[in-house]
Formats: structure tokens, C-alpha cells, sequence
């Protein structure tokens, strides 16, 4: 604490109102110039020793000697200028390593005070004044060191906590990386399970049929057609898993422009025409729009594998009222019963983490994905 700049300040007034007093209050020359000399060498201690001291080691005790000494020379000079104490408890208690220490460094300020007024007062009552006022300024002391030293270790204490839960908040968010990386390997794991590798299982099935209908002679133009279809569709599910994996584009232009993009790889890869809306009256932060893109990454994932529809429609829109986004298709639908895919059971995990939701209608040529971010959620999502 001897370290803050404040001290500079605490200093320049602890030896400059002294040597101000004595100015206006025309104390002889001698005084006067005794007075400066003792301001002068106790600042320049201060400031030789004040890089050097901390609690409780040499250079602290010696410059809590010096500045005790230092009150009590300018109390002997002039009993007015015992309000040097101001400094020089403060200084005590800051640069002892203590309690203990602190109260013997407070009581040695008390005593060259005290020695100071003997000194500075004639007669019997100097010893009526020390009587009064050193124990009272050093009850003082000794009281509000205890109170502010208590307020220290309180902040201390407090210090070390925040600091251990900053460091178990890092924690957690590295073991919730972790959890996520882990669920979407597992997630794409059974994804290509349930789609490429069935489809390719399919595949060795018809290339051994073939090869037997090859050796009886009987090869025809189904089995070739069917190996070729079970290609196309393994094909379109390697695609699908791969555009919704893809990194997400919003480098240049922002959401509009990034579903513009990806509307168009789409058109090209499946032949499926898709328009794209986007209104947004409020802007959207770059995790918002992860996750809207994320969104109709995984719809049109579903349109691709599942719909056999013609056209789909991407709309985005953005007010007071949250983040909107609609993916829908013309195609076959599917029955309510129907259980959803793990595409879009981790698209409603990611939406449920941002604080949104997910909605999705299987009516047959008006099939519909929703997604839905709340005004509060903006910005929070990642």
C-alpha cells in the first residue's frame, strides 16, 4: 500500500504544512530553519526508502523510526505541529508486517510525540498535555488500524475468492467445451451410422449380387440401376453431413448475404430452387447470426435428405420481438409421430443454450422449421 502515488500526496503536505505554519506564525529564524531541515530530511528518507519497504522488513521499521522522530522533532519545534501524527500513525500501521507489530509502532509515535510536547511546553503542564493527548491519539490508532486492517483482510479474502471462482467459471467453460466437442462427435458419429454407412452397406450388398448375377450370367439393368441410385443417395447424405459441418460463412456481408450463399450451393448441389428473405430492423451480433446460419444449415439439411420437395423458402427476420428464422419446403412432410433426427434434436439443444426455441411442422407441402432467439438472447448466443 506505501506503493500508491498517494503517498506522494500524503508526503508533499506532511512536509510543507508544517514549514507554511511556522511562516505565518513568524517563529523565529532558527525554528524556522531547523523546521525546513527536518521536512527535507524526512522526505528525502521517505522517498529513498519508500521503493524498499514493505511490511515489516528493515527498510520499513527504519523509515517508521524516521518518521516518528520525524513528529516528534516538529511537535518539540511547535506543540500546533503534533498534528503531524496524521502521518506518521498512518505510516505505521501501513508498513508494519502486524497487529503487534503496528501497536509498538503506533506506541513509539505516542512516546517522540509525547517527548516532543515536554520539550515544546513549559512547565508541569507539558506532562498534563502528554497525559490527555497521547493516550488518546494512540487509542485512536490502535482502534482504527484494527477496523481498517480488518477491512483489509476482508478484501483480501474477497480477492481470493473471485479470484477461485473466475478460475472454476474458466474451468467449467472448458469442460462444457469439451462436453460439446464429445456431443457433436457423437452426434456426427451417429449420423453417418444412420445414413452413409447404411447407405454404403446397401451398396456391397448389390455389389455381391451383382457379381453372382455376373458369374450366372444373369447381370441386368436393375441391379446397375440400383448400385448407381444407392451411390447418388450415399452421395447426398456425404453432402448433407458435410454442409452442415461446414464453417460458417459471415466474413463478408453478415447473415443476408451468408444465406444468400449458402441458398446458392444448395440450388446448385440438389436442384432444389430456394429463395431467401431477410428483414432485420435490429442488427444481430456475429454468435446471433452462428446460430441463425447454423439453423438453416440443419433445415436445409432436412430438405435435402428427407423432403423430395421442388422449392424452399429461407426466410430471416429481426425486431423488438427476437431473431425469426423459417426454413420451409414444398415437399412431403412427415407425420407428427415421426421422431425427430439428431440433426435437429442438437439444433434445439443449441437454440435451448442461447435461450430460443425450435418449432417444426411436418404438413405436406408446407412443411416448416422455426427458429426463434428472444431479444434478451441476442448477442449471448455461441
Amino acid at each position: 500500500m506505501i506503493r500508491s502515488r498517494w503517498w506522494y500526496v500524503a508526503l508533499a503536505a506532511g512536509v510543507t504544512a508544517p514549514i507554511a505554519y511556522l511562516v505565518v506564525d513568524g517563529a523565529p529564524t532558527a525554528t524556522l530553519a531547523v523546521g525546513a531541515a527536518v521536512c527535507v530530511v524526512y522526505a528525502a528518507a521517505f522517498l529513498l526508502l519508500r521503493p524498499h519497504a514493505h511490511e515489516g522488513n528493515a527498510a520499513a521499521i527504519a523509515l517508521i523510526a524516521i518518521t516518528a522522530a520525524f513528529a516528534g522533532v516538529l511537535t518539540a519545534l511547535d506543540a500546533t505541529l503534533a498534528i503531524s501524527q496524521c502521518l506518521a500513525y498512518p505510516v505505521a500501521w501501513v508498513l508494519s508486517g502486524t497487529r503487534a507489530q503496528a501497536v509498538v509502532a503506533s506506541l513509539a509515535v505516542a512516546v517522540a510525540v509525547g517527548a516532543g510536547f515536554v520539550l515544546s511546553i513549559p512547565g508541569p503542564a507539558s506532562w498534563q498535555v502528554v497525559l490527555v493527548s497521547q493516550p488518546l491519539s494512540f487509542g485512536f490508532s490502535v482502534i482504527m488500524g484494527f477496523w481498517i486492517w480488518h477491512i483489509a483482510s476482508l478484501g483480501d479474502e474477497k480477492a481470493r475468492l473471485l479470484d477461485e471462482l473466475t478460475a472454476a467459471q474458466d474451468e467449467l467453460a472448458a469442460l462444457h467445451r469439451d462436453a460439446g466437442v464429445i456431443d457433436e462427435r457423437a452426434r456426427m458419429s451417429r449420423e453417418v451410422h444412420d445414413t452413409v454407412a447404411q447407405s454404403l452397406t446397401g451398396l456391397v450388398l448389390l455389389a455381391q449380387r451383382a457379381r453372382r448375377a455376373q458369374a450366372n450370367g444373369a447381370l441386368d439393368d436393375e441391379t446397375l440401376e440400383l448400385i448407381e441410385t444407392g451411390a447418388r443417395d450415399a452421395l447426398a447424405e456425404t453432402r448433407a453431413l458435410v454442409a452442415a459441418a461446414a464453417p460458417v460463412e459471415l466474413a463478408h456481408g453478415g447473415i443476408a448475404d451468408a444465406l444468400q450463399r449458402l441458398a446458392e450451393r444448395f440450388e446448385r448441389e440438389t436442384g432444389i430452387r430456394v429463395s431467401v428473405t431477410a428483414a432485420l430492423e435490429v442488427p444481430l451480433d456475429r454468435d446471433t447470426e452462428v446460430v441463425l446460419l447454423r439453423c438453416a444449415q440443419e433445415g436445409l439439411a432436412n430438405v435435402r435428405k428427407h423432403s423430395k420437395a421442388t422449392a424452399a423458402q429461407v426466410a430471416l427476420t429481426a425486431g423488438a420481438d427476437g431473431a425469426h428464422l423459417t426454413v420451409t419446403d414444398d415437399g412431403r412432410g412427415f407425420p407428427a409421430e415421426v421422431r425427430a433426427g439428431f440433426g435437429l434434436a442438437g439444433l434445439r439443444d443449441r437454440l435451448a443454450l442461447a435461450g430460443g426455441s425450435l418449432e417444426v411442422d411436418g404438413t405436406p407441402g408446407a412443411t416448416r422449421l422455426t427458429a426463434t432467439l428472444p431479444v434478451a438472447s441476442i448477442g449471448g448466443a455461441s
